[in-house]
């Protein structure tokens, strides 16, 4: 019997040169003041505070030219909390394919 050996091109880690921003398009609860300047903060049908978002579904933070976020140092929790490379961002990367 003949048994074939398949190689998978490995993963490229994920890095900030690479980053697709995919959890910038998530809803983002603001649970905690961490000073997001309110022109970026929204109010959902519940009444809970959120991160503003773009028609597109995008945060309103997030510059498109560089995909960074504008306001890094006074981001959200949940947004200090996701952290890149890990099982929830790989998630949300395989699922915007």
């Amino acid at each position: 019997m003949i048994i074939k050996t398949i190689t998978l091109p490995a993963k490229e880690p994920i890095s900030c040169s690479n980053c697709q921003a995919c959890c910038c398009r998530l809803e983002v609860m603001l649970i905690t003041d961490t000073g997001v300047p309110d022109y970026f903060v929204a109010e959902d049908k519940w009444g809970s505070m959120t991160m503003k978002r773009l028609d597109d579904g995008w945060c309103a933070a997030l510059d498109r030219d560089t995909m960074m976020c504008t306001i890094y140092q006074n981001r959200p929790l949940i947004c200090r909390e996701f952290e890149m490379g890990e099982y929830e961002c790989i998630s949300e990367r395989e699922a915007n394919l």
